[in-house]
């Protein structure tokens, strides 16, 4: 079911989007991933540009930034939060050039960088995805 927006998703429709998206994920993954902060920014700060040498503020969907639960131990236990970025812009303009659902588009951002944290590959995210 597509939503219809009247005038431009801000940073709180992203946000429920992004909830909702979350709350769709299977409880055995979703426990896990319970600590993980996700934000919802405009764009991806200029750091973050520079690091990930994006040629516009637009290329980037979504980010984790954290250490994986892979390769977590417990000296992480003094570190910053797990968290996952998701850019709303970015998403607003993929969403407006391939006219699919923004629901699934934030779906799919978000899977794809909880997978991060979980240290998944490719193709695990990919049957998290269909899995609905």
């Amino acid at each position: 079911m597509s939503r219809r927006f009247g005038a431009a998703p801000s940073l709180g429709d992203i946000e429920r989007l992004a909830e909702a998206a979350f709350a769709s994920i299977p409880e055995s993954l979703r426990r896990h991933a319970g600590n993980v902060v996700i934000r919802v920014e405009e764009f991806p700060d200029a750091e973050t540009e520079a690091d990930m040498e994006l040629e516009t503020s637009f290329d980037l969907l979504g980010l984790y930034r954290g250490t994986s639960l892979d390769r977590k131990s417990i000296a992480d236990s003094g570190s910053p939060p797990d968290m996952i970025f998701l850019y709303r812009r970015p998403l607003l303009d993929y969403w407006c050039e391939t006219g699919e659902a923004l629901e699934r588009v934030v779906r799919h951002v978000l899977i794809h960088e909880i997978g991060h944290h979980f240290g998944f590959s490719d193709e695990d995210m990919e049957a998290i995805e269909a899995s609905d």
